[in-house]
């Protein structure tokens, strides 16, 4: 199996310290500030402006990490609509603005949403309830969608509570836009298969095939969301990369640990199975 190229997830503050390894191999880089709702209501540009600093000589791929927090995807309070379609137009800024390709977004599907589609598949006129939150997300995102469309601005849909690795799909496809794909968070999918039964890390990456762009790599223990560095959870590391090598996509890998530091370590144990370079 030939080793795959990986980055990481990092803030800005970090950038100057990880240059050199970024910019030697070129690597994919996601920026994480942007997601923080203080962020995007304060100088947002003033932040995108440093990193272009950091980076000047930096030619690989660039995202962001966009916003997330108490922005469901799904809002469907007509009062608050227009500000969480908002929040997100103004995360979409700071990827343009930065030069980013990318824009990571947290899938609506929840664990009570799983156990209850069977439950609500839509009877007479009435959708089924996954209809209805793919509907919500349509309404919320759809000026979104199409700016990123218009700045060539990739979303990619992770998953967080999600238990099948098919509703994202069904979401991502149904916007029939080139600006919505796929992306997964290995400690995610570990941990619904841990606690909530679902399937493993490589089949979400499997069910996901070209429509994957984007994966963040951290290890836990398959209970809780530790974004450990790889090696210090229970994540099979090789089965995951072997599952990346399947199929025929190209996504950004990048490294998204809770401590910045752990990321040498968490290169160093990829690399040193032949799994990463």
């Amino acid at each position: 199996m030939t080793p795959l190229k990986i980055g990481a997830a990092l803030d800005v503050a970090d950038l100057p310290g990880f240059r050199d390894w970024l910019i030697a191999e070129q690597r994919d880089l996601e920026i994480q500030d942007f997601h923080a709702t203080e962020v995007l209501r304060g100088d947002w540009e003033g932040l995108a402006a440093q990193a272009r600093t950091y980076l000047d000589g930096f030619e690989g791929r660039l995202g962001i990490h966009g916003p997330f927090v108490h922005v469901p995807m799904n809002c469907n309070d007509p009062d608050l609509m227009p500000i969480v379609t908002d929040r997100y137009l103004t995360g979409l800024k700071a990827a343009i603005a930065l030069g980013a390709t990318q824009m990571v977004v947290h899938s609506p599907f929840t664990i009570w949403d799983y156990t209850n589609f069977g439950d609500h598949p839509g009877r007479g006129n009435a959708p089924s309830l996954k209809d209805q939150i793919i509907e919500a997300c349509h309404d919320v995102m759809r000026p979104v969608v199409a700016r990123a469309a218009d700045a060539g601005v990739t979303l990619v849909i992770e998953n967080c509570d999600d238990i099948s690795p098919m509703d994202r799909l069904d979401l991502a496809r149904s916007f029939d836009s080139d600006a919505v794909r796929l992306s997964i968070d290995t400690g995610h999918a570990h941990n619904s298969f841990g606690t909530q039964g679902s399937v493993p890390v490589d089949y979400f990456i499997h069910a996901a095939g070209p429509w994957l762009h984007h994966v963040h790599l951290q290890d836990t223990d398959g209970f809780a969301d530790r974004h450990w560095a790889p090696g210090d959870g229970t994540i099979n590391w090789p089965s995951v990369f072997a599952a990346l090598a399947d199929i025929d996509a190209d996504p950004h890998l990048v490294l998204e640990l809770r401590d910045k530091t752990d990321v040498p370590k968490g290169f160093d144990y990829l690399r040193n199975r032949g799994l990463a370079i």
